[in-house]
């Protein structure tokens, strides 16, 4: 199911009034001439888009061809302490990508394209004052020894958001001047335009890495694997961090043998200022019922393998959602397996978390 068209083909563009006005509304506007545009009430409800089942039948298409516009209401800081000590309010919403396993669709129904957030001066001016309220860092922890991280893309891939927006890139200019803060983001989507920024090491890129095989299956529309690990090095010389994300590790049939695989492969490709500055996080696979559903109308190929009742359990978040995950003594095994074949094929490779 690899993507053969355009990432995006912006044909309808949904817009709240306050977007439209704004200046970088126009400037997203003037990207997308030729798009339609049609003015809503709020880009939470959209009735053409959001909780029309028949949309499931063009989940990728929907991603490709509608983009909608809107401001960020809320501009709370929130904590993390995992892969970041705080989640950054979003720039965006939503991606033109349509990995399998993602849990952002379930949170708009039955299409969920790129959102972008106009009010990017208000986002930037919460960060700058959270960031000042914080202080030095007392301590180091998982997240980073000296500065307080900030995670930019909690609910889309800031390096597609690029592609829409300049948001990433204020962004980006915002933490290469902020003292004692880092940005962070994942990705699996490489946008070369990144290296033009300069972002003086205070942001930090994550490459989300799996085996070829699951690549092949679950990552739909994202840059291929080989794409993800030969951007490691051009990144780190263009002045980012650049870490690693083994995300998610999925359990199946020769999954051990294929990750030894991709491991070494790291070993070998990555220059030592790469390997000198990087650290990674393990996230083994959480799924939902309800995108069990949803992927069963459009991709039913990849829940041969996300979805094993006999191996997973309900969960409840800390955020009060219902999730999925590998039964308790199963995870166990599979993390100190994990570790195992890192220390072993990767001895270079720091483990910021796994869980």
């Amino acid at each position: 199911m690899t993507a053969t068209r355009p990432l995006l083909e912006v044909a309808t563009i949904h817009a709240e009034p306050a977007s439209l006005a704004s200046l970088r509304g126009q400037e997203v506007l003037a990207r997308f001439p030729d798009a339609l545009v049609v003015e809503i009430d709020s880009h939470w409800a959209i009735p053409d888009l959001h909780g029309a089942e028949e949309n499931v039948a063009r989940w990728v298409r929907v991603k490709a061809e509608h983009l909608v516009l809107g401001e960020k209401k809320s501009l709370t800081v929130r904590p993390n302490g995992r892969s970041a000590d705080f989640i950054a309010p979003s720039t965006a919403n939503g991606c033109a990508m349509a990995c399998a396993y993602c849990y952002v669709p379930r949170r708009k129904g039955y299409a969920n394209p790129i959102t972008v957030f106009t009010n990017i001066a208000a986002i930037q001016r919460a960060i700058a004052r959270h960031v000042a309220r914080q202080g030095p860092k007392p301590e180091p922890n998982q997240c980073d020894p000296l500065d307080w991280v900030y995670d930019l893309g909690e609910n889309s891939d800031c390096s597609v958001d690029a592609r829409v927006s300049d948001n990433v890139a204020d962004l980006v200019a915002q933490f290469a001047r902020l003292d004692g803060a880092k940005a962070s983001f994942a990705t699996k989507h490489v946008n070369r335009d990144l290296l033009a920024l300069d972002p003086r090491g205070g942001t930090r890129v994550r490459f989300s890495l799996m085996p070829r095989r699951d690549a092949k299956l679950l990552d739909i529309r994202t840059s291929s694997i080989d794409e993800r690990i030969a951007a490691v090095d051009d990144f780190v010389d263009a002045g980012y961090e650049v870490h690693l994300n083994f995300s998610p590790v999925v359990l199946r049939e020769r999954w051990q043998s294929e990750w030894a695989l991709l491991l070494d492969e790291l070993s070998e490709r990555l220059s030592e200022r790469a390997k000198a500055q990087a650290a990674c996080e393990v996230i083994l696979l959480t799924h939902h019922a309800g995108l069990h559903e949803v992927n069963l109308g459009w991709h039913p190929q990849a829940e041969d393998v996300l979805w094993r009742p006999e191996a997973q359990e309900a969960k409840r978040t800390q955020h009060g959602g219902d999730v999925v995950r590998y039964r308790v003594d199963v995870k166990r095994r599979a993390v100190a397996r994990f570790r195992e074949l890192v220390a072993h094929h990767a001895p270079w490779l720091r483990i910021r978390y796994a869980f």
